[in-house]
């Protein structure tokens, strides 16, 4: 059973992970303790053996061996090798719980498109789960030996419950040399499009979505055959296994204690116990059993994937999700929160102190700036407001009779963007209308009664330019008369995107 530490370490804290140390089941010490104590033991017996067994001049020779083997196994990249061929295995290992078989997506699509509260309907959903958890059964004992000794015959399979034997027949007679994992996949589409004729599945994109959540479903069978069938390449798990036992049988006499009556560089110490070879044995080979343990996660290892159990899970809930919950709904009510301008969930006496502290805004929420660096600048240097500068800037980029050949819209346009953008107070407002008091037809060229007053005062509209590539449509108007405006338009099409919006809309 998968060992979960998960709760112990909830908090990061002072020696937070000094308490797993301790733990036995699932840990590198029940893991490494046979190989730690053969390696101890070849240390101390080659040690004793050149202190009381061998002779003056058979130490001098291994005193050289010894220095010749310290000197050179760093030469060993194991800790290059290892390291990635760890990382290559854990991500490995990871992906594989990924592709695990859920049938949890799948069982909610059946009970939401095949319909029916009479038995045929409650029949449909429950054959087509049947069928999804027979393929994960049948690829699971395929791959996990935890599972194949609960299941190790088709014949288990059937007493189980998951095929009946009707279905055993069809199963054993489809002549294919390969793993039929798949079969029942097959079934379920059959029976899918079956239910579609019969009206259980109510249209055609129903079934589609059904079909295609057994497609990821039967994906994730397939992936765990291929991660059975290809595995890491043996080159690698070889020479990542011989770069660690060779660099620690040179260890093993590398890493003796010498005579230091000999002066040899380095041997001023005479100690019985290695300790950091010892810590690095445990480290480098606790290195490659952790890579041992998780290349298959499907064994019976402390830390291997509870199979057995997914499969009791998966079967009880998909039955559950498709059979008693089918069309199961509570009656709808109004939420405690229904009248609440601002919905929040109470907080219990441990964390109402969460209450207290302000919700994220953003990382620039808390910066300040100084009155005088808030103001926008005109980028020309010129005194003025800031709206008729940008008015004044587009006037003088876009050409004067182009914009008068239009029929005076362009110009129309760039009026009412730097009344837009005036800053005209309603005193100043006030005191440039002449006619705020004047009696009617007093004051006739006076834009009051424009309701584009609103942002700022009127403007003249500018006379249409006469030229040879401009006809002249009719007189020209008196000097200082107004000019009439065009005739109300109706709405644009909406294919025409106007650039201006509704304010343009309101000038004509």
């Amino acid at each position: 059973m998968t060992v979960t530490y998960t709760a112990r370490v909830a908090n990061a804290r002072f020696g937070g992970f000094s308490q797993l140390l301790l733990l036995w089941r699932g840990s590198i010490y029940k893991l490494l303790w046979r190989e730690l104590v053969c390696f101890l033991g070849l240390y101390m017996a080659l040690s004793a053996a050149y202190r009381f067994v061998l002779t003056e001049e058979q130490k001098r020779y291994f005193e050289k061996l010894v220095i010749y083997c310290d000197q050179y196994a760093s030469l060993i990249p194991v800790s290059f090798v290892l390291g990635f061929y760890v990382t290559l295995v854990v991500h490995r290992w990871w992906n594989q719980y990924l592709c695990m078989p859920l049938p949890d997506a799948l069982m909610c699509v059946v009970a939401g498109t095949v319909h029916g509260r009479d038995e045929r309907g409650r029949l449909y959903r429950r054959t087509l789960m049947r069928y999804a958890g027979l393929s994960a059964v049948l690829i699971l004992r395929s791959v996990s030996t935890a599972v194949f000794k609960r299941f190790p015959t088709v014949d288990h399979v059937v007493e189980a419950g998951f095929m009946t034997r009707e279905e055993r027949k069809k199963f054993e007679n489809l002549n294919s040399s390969y793993n039929k994992y798949w079969v029942p996949c097959v079934w379920f589409s059959n029976l899918a499009a079956q239910a579609r004729r019969e009206g259980r599945i109510r249209d055609n994109s129903a079934l589609k979505l059904l079909l295609e959540e057994l497609t990821v479903f039967r994906g994730k069978c397939g992936m765990l055959f291929h991660y059975d069938w290809i595995s890491v390449p043996l080159v690698y798990t070889q020479v990542v296994t011989i770069a660690v036992y060779s660099y620690f049988l040179a260890c093993l006499i590398g890493r003796q204690f010498l005579d230091p009556a000999q002066g040899y560089e380095g041997h001023n110490l005479d100690l019985c116990v290695p300790i950091f070879t010892l810590l690095q044995f445990f480290f480098y080979a606790g290195w490659l059993k952790v890579a041992e343990q998780l290349i298959n996660p499907f064994g019976e290892d402390d830390d291997d994937f509870e199979t057995n159990f997914l499969i009791d899970r998966n079967f009880q809930v998909s039955m559950l999700a498709v059979d008693e919950m089918y069309d199961d709904l509570a009656m709808l009510e109004k939420d405690l929160y229904w009248d609440a301008t601002e919905a929040r969930a109470p907080y219990t006496a441990a964390t109402a102190f969460l209450l207290q502290q302000p919700s994220f805004q953003g990382s620039t929420f808390d910066i300040t700036l100084a009155k005088e660096d808030m103001q926008f600048q005109r980028l020309d240097g010129a005194d003025g407001p800031l709206g008729e500068a940008h008015a004044d800037f587009l006037q003088r980029l876009l050409p004067v009779g182009a914009g008068m050949a239009a029929g005076g819209l362009l110009g129309r346009r760039l009026s009412l963007m730097r009344r837009k953008n005036s800053c005209v107070s309603e005193t100043s407002t006030a005191a440039s209308c002449a006619c705020a008091g004047a009696p009617d037809g007093a004051a006739p060229d006076c834009g009051c009664g424009d309701p584009l007053l609103d942002a700022g005062l009127r403007e003249p509209e500018p006379e249409l330019p006469v030229g040879p590539e401009m006809p002249v449509l009719g007189p020209a108007p008196e000097p200082f008369a107004t000019v009439p405006m065009p005739a109300p338009r109706g709405p644009a099409p909406p294919w025409l995107p106007s650039p201006i919006g509704e304010e343009e809309e309101s000038l004509a």
